[in-house]
C-alpha cells in the first residue's frame, strides 16, 4: 500500500489564503493527504460550505486527498445526516472520519455510499469495534482507519498500547494513519495546544524522526501532522525521508576514511536473516569491498548502542563488513566510523532479519 504524508487545516481557526500558501508548500514537498477538522463549525451551514468548498476545490487542484473529522454535533449544527452524505460530497471532500462511533452496521451501510467516500475510523481503542464493523460485511475498500491526536501533554497514547490497537485495523488490512506534532505549530481544534501527536513519546520529537517511527513499526501507511503550521524545514524534512526502509542519520567520526564512506552511504544494506543479540550485520558489503584495504583507527575503547563499525584489515574474511551495535562490546578489529544520532536509537529495533536499511549523513 503506497505511504503518504499528510497535514492537518482548521479553517475555523485560520485564514483562506494562509491555509491556501500552506497547501502549496506542502505539495511541493510531496504531500498529499489533508486532514480537516469540523468540530468546531458554528456559522451555518451555507457559510461552512462556502468555507470549506473554496480550500477543498484547491486542494483537489494539487491532487490532495482529504478527509473530514466530523462528530454527531457537526450534524445537528448543520441539520444533515448521516444516511446522506450528499453535503460532504459536494464540499469535494474524499471521505469522513468519525470522531464516535455508532453500532457497526450504521458504519458498514456508509462504506456504501453513492459517493464513494471513505469513512475513516478511530483507532486508538483497543476493543472489537472494527470487528465488529467487518462482521456486518463493510465495503473495505472505503474503510480506513486513523488515530486520535491529543492536545494535553502527557494525555497521547503509550507505544504498546497504540501497537495492540494498530494491528487490529493492519491485520485485517485496513489503510492505517497516525499524528505527528510540528514542533513550530500552534494550531489545532482547541484552546490547548501542547502538540498534536498520537503518541506521546512523539510530543517533543522532530517530526522526521517520529514519522520514521511511524513507518517503521510498519503499521502505519499514512503520516500526518497533526498541528498547523509545520515549518518549511520540517516539511522538507520530512518530504526527505524514505518511507519503505528505515534510512539512519549518521555523524561520522573525522577519521573516516573514503572506502568507509562508500560502505556506509552508497549501499543497500540488510541485516542477516541470523541474527545475533550484540550486533546487525550487514554482511554483502564485505564481498564488494574485499580488495579495499581498510586502515585501522578509531578501534580501542568500548563501542555504544547506534554506534556503526566496519571491519578494519585486521579481520580477515570479516574486513569492511558493516555492522551496528546493539550491545556494548569491545573489539580493536573493527573501527568506528560514526554514529546514529541518539533521537534514532528508538528506530533499531524495527530492524528484524532481512530488514533493508540506508544511511544519510548528519553533519556534525
Amino acid at each position: 500500500m503506497k505511504r503518504q504524508l499528510g497535514v492537518s487545516v482548521y479553517p475555523d481557526h485560520s485564514d483562506f489564503e494562509t491555509d491556501k500558501a500552506y497547501l502549496q508548500l506542502a505539495h511541493d514537498y510531496g504531500f498529499s493527504r489533508i486532514f480537516i477538522s469540523m468540530l468546531e463549525v458554528s456559522d451555518g451551514k451555507e457559510n461552512v460550505q462556502k468555507k470549506f468548498k473554496a480550500l477543498i476545490d484547491f486542494a483537489k487542484g494539487l491532487g490532495y486527498e482529504t478527509i473530514l473529522d466530523v462528530a454527531p454535533a457537526i450534524f445537528s449544527e448543520l441539520s444533515i445526516s448521516y444516511d446522506d452524505l450528499t453535503f460532504f460530497h459536494e464540499l469535494g471532500a474524499d471521505g469522513i472520519r468519525l470522531d464516535l462511533g455508532f453500532d457497526g452496521n450504521k458504519e458498514a451501510m456508509l462504506t456504501y455510499n453513492p459517493f464513494g467516500l471513505a469513512v475513516e475510523l478511530n483507532m486508538s481503542n483497543d476493543v472489537a469495534y472494527l470487528d465488529n464493523i467487518l462482521t456486518y460485511q463493510a465495503n473495505i475498500p472505503y474503510l480506513y482507519g486513523c488515530h486520535n491526536f491529543y492536545p494535553q501533554e502527557g494525555t497521547a497514547l503509550p507505544y504498546d498500547f497504540f501497537e495492540k490497537c494498530s494491528r487490529r485495523f493492519k491485520e485485517k488490512g485496513i489503510r492505517t494513519a497516525a499524528f505527528i506534532s510540528s514542533q513550530t505549530g500552534t494550531i489545532g481544534p482547541w484552546d490547548i495546544n501542547d502538540g498534536l501527536p498520537t503518541l506521546e513519546m512523539h510530543r517533543r520529537m522532530p517530526v522526521e524522526t517520529a514519522a520514521k517511527h511511524l513507518f517503521a513499526t510498519g503499521l502505519i501507511d499514512d503520516v500526518i501532522i497533526g498541528n498547523a503550521y509545520a515549518s518549511e524545514a520540517e516539511l522538507a524534512a520530512l518530504g526527505a525521508i524514505d518511507r519503505y526502509q528505515t534510512a539512519f542519520a549518521i555523524e561520522f567520526v573525522p577519521e573516516i576514511n573514503e572506502v568507509e564512506r562508500q560502505i556506509a552511504l552508497d549501499e543497500q544494506h540488510y541485516r542477516r536473516g541470523d541474527i545475533t543479540d550484540r550486533m546487525i550485520r550487514s554482511t554483502e558489503v564485505r564481498k564488494k569491498y574485499k580488495n579495499h584495504d581498510n586502515p585501522v583507527h578509531d578501534h580501542e575503547g568500548v563501542f555504544q548502542r547506534g554506534d556503526v563499525v566496519i571491519g578494519n584489515d585486521r579481520f580477515g574474511k570479516y574486513k569492511n563488513e558493516l555492522q551496528v551495535v546493539l550491545e556494548p562490546h569491545s573489539d580493536p578489529r573493527k573501527n568506528k566510523i560514526g554514529s546514529i544520532v541518539e533521537q534514532e536509537l528508538v528506530l533499531l529495533p524495527f530492524i528484524h532479519p532481512w530488514s533493508k536499511f540506508t544511511f544519510t549523513e548528519r553533519k556534525v
